[in-house]
């Protein structure tokens, strides 16, 4: 039996009919009608019902088709994934990036990749405002969160944990929280972003979700600074792990109530919808997957 017959069984059920396989593969409609039929002998059971009008499944068609999809599906895979490899990667190609991502990670990666590839120059935006990607102009995009535009093609990166730390000098001197819910006592600083503040902290405890109002004196749009009032010993703050991992492990700040924060967000690399992203962005973003995964305990806990 060979592996293309079963290509073919399966373009032939997707487009219904013989000679529109014909037509794109460019060969007879007899060439085709003569592969299934050798396809049926080496198997020894009729796969399809020919009328005039249309083809329908056997049940051993049935059975025989999801399998010369994931055989087709296969292949055309590993096609996609040297295709382009003889191009050189050039041009210039502009990205908008969360200002997190891009100061901890993103810029030196670029900059990696683009030592790689010299004739390739990046436009790279940091910037956390959630910018339209086709009407600006931006050839890839790392986003956080849910994804919705489903004009948009989305590749994951890598899961990011929020935790809720603090500095041992705030401990020290107003005492340490012993159950969530606690945390309406003490002096939060507010991580403000899109126009939203998110003052409702989310927790998991003994299987159930709950949530706690938080407030404070400060209400802030950059990741950086929140982590310099915690580092400062003024407020609670809720962040992005990778955002204070390096401090968590030098003992500058403190995780409160591990296991029980709920707040997980995707990192992925988002695209222009086409058949078949350039290979250039292509290779960028499976070197920043590497980048990211190389790095993903500083991202989550999950080992």
């Amino acid at each position: 039996m060979r592996a293309d017959d079963l290509i073919l069984f399966a373009q032939v059920v997707d487009c219904g009919s013989f000679s529109l396989v014909a037509e794109q593969l460019n060969v007879t409609n007899s060439v085709v009608s003569k592969r299934i039929s050798r396809l049926e002998q080496d198997l020894g059971v009729q796969l399809l019902y020919r009328t005039t009008r249309k083809l329908s499944l056997t049940e051993a068609g049935t059975m025989l088709l999801t399998q010369a999809r994931h055989i087709h599906a296969a292949t055309q895979e590993a096609f996609d994934s040297v295709a382009g490899m003889g191009e050189q990667i050039s041009g210039t190609l502009r990205l908008s990036v969360p200002t997190i991502s891009g100061e901890l990670l993103l810029a030196e990666a670029v900059a990696k990749f683009c030592r790689m590839h010299p004739q390739l120059r990046v436009d790279m935006s940091l910037d956390n405002r959630f910018v339209d990607v086709v009407a600006e102009g931006f050839d890839l995009v790392i986003r956080t969160g849910q994804l919705n535009d489903s004009s948009l093609i989305a590749r994951h990166l890598v899961e990011s944990e929020w935790l809720i730390c603090v500095s041992p000098s705030y401990l020290a001197q107003f005492g340490t929280p012993n159950a969530p819910e606690e945390l309406s006592q003490h002096n939060c600083a507010l991580y403000h972003q899109s126009g939203a503040t998110a003052d409702d902290w989310h927790f998991r405890r003994d299987g159930k979700d709950f949530s706690v109002k938080v407030s404070g004196q400060m209400r802030l749009d950059n990741g950086q600074a929140l982590r310099r009032i915690a580092l400062s010993g003024e407020a609670i703050v809720f962040l992005p792990r990778v955002l204070v991992y390096e401090d968590l492990l030098a003992g500058k700040l403190v995780e409160l109530f591990p296991g029980q924060v709920q707040k997980t967000l995707g990192i992925y690399a988002v695209y222009p919808f086409t058949r078949k992203a350039p290979y250039k962005i292509r290779c960028l973003i499976e070197f920043l997957r590497e980048q990211y995964q190389r790095k993903r305990s500083y991202f989550n806990s999950q080992r």
